[in-house]
């Protein structure tokens, strides 16, 4: 890759708990790289501590934080540090040997070949990751990936909290970094952030790697948390962008349609209780009203959704 060798490459590696990985994670690095960033987040097997001593790459600087910020914190600790470099391109990988180094001239390529502003790692697309996969994660990101595709508008998105990024330098300035979460929705928060700023979205193949790390991820922010998070998103998303950015078609069809659908539901739902409490028969003209408010609403829903779907930013 001849023009990402003469770019302005810059790597952050937020580190937790990753003493005994780091050093071959940052051995993988191209040499092309032009400076590599790692966060220790507080860690108490002292990881910074571990990459000053090694000494091993004069590129490589290390941020401490004195208090845990979470993953989120300590990429966005990163990412300041990275903006004072000017970068082309910012690459985030962790430092748990899960993502292969050798991936991120994928990585570049598609932001500054392919003119993405923001590329993400996806361990979906090969059917032998799949297999390999634990059980529990499988069924944990196709629950996340849909929450996320309503939450953030990217649709053709998948495997949304996967930690193998690139933003370009340009984009990065326009974030509101203190606007994104500082813990493990961190990614999520991200990808609702860029369709606030328009930015086009790649999905990049990588395999999965799983070794004898232990994840951090505690089963409440999949089950409480994130479905928390995702649904003020989503809502977030469809006030911004539907009534006070703009106001079209589709925020009349959302408007129309959800007061068809609930209106209709209720009102079949009452008359129903009441009529089988009282052991009176449900009149045909009521059963076609509630049918045609519902079935209306559903349909002005859909249509909502599918020009959402279709008004997502593509290559």
């Amino acid at each position: 890759m001849k023009k990402s060798k003469k770019a302005n490459i810059v790597i952050v590696i937020p580190c937790y708990k990753v003493s005994t990985k780091i050093m071959s994670v940052l051995s993988g690095i191209p040499d092309y790289v032009s400076k590599i960033i790692v966060v220790d987040d507080d860690c108490p097997e002292k990881t910074g501590m571990i990459v000053n001593k090694a000494k091993t790459l004069n590129k490589v600087k290390v941020l401490t934080n004195t208090a845990n910020l979470g993953v989120g914190g300590a990429t966005k600790a990163g990412y300041i540090e990275a903006l004072k470099s000017n970068p082309d391109v910012v690459i985030k990988i962790d430092g748990d040997g899960q993502m292969n180094p050798k991936d991120i001239d994928k990585f570049i390529f598609a932001i500054m070949e392919k003119k993405f502003d923001y590329a993400k790692g996806n361990r979906f697309y090969s059917i032998s990751n799949v297999y390999q996969m634990p059980l529990i994660r499988k069924i944990g990101n196709l629950g996340l990936s849909f929450m996320s595709k309503l939450s953030t508008g990217y649709y053709d998105i998948f495997d949304p909290n996967n930690g193998f990024t690139a933003i370009s330098g340009q984009l990065l300035t326009q974030l509101p970094l203190d606007d994104i979460s500082d813990r493990y929705f961190f990614e999520s928060d991200m990808l609702f952030q860029l369709n606030l700023l328009g930015a086009k979205v790649l999905d990049i193949p990588i395999p999965a790697i799983y070794g004898d790390e232990k994840s951090n991820l505690k089963i409440t922010n999949s089950l409480i948390v994130f479905p928390k998070n995702h649904s003020i998103n989503f809502l977030k998303r469809i006030l911004y962008k539907y009534f006070l950015r703009d106001f079209n078609i589709a925020s009349i069809q959302l408007l129309l349609g959800s007061a068809l659908f609930f209106w209709g539901t209720i009102f079949g739902g009452i008359t129903w209780f009441k009529n089988m409490t009282n052991n009176i028969a449900t009149t045909p003209g009521t059963i076609v009203l509630v049918a045609i408010l519902v079935i209306t609403g559903l349909q002005l829903l859909l249509s909502f959704l599918s020009f959402d779907m279709s008004s997502q930013k593509r290559d």
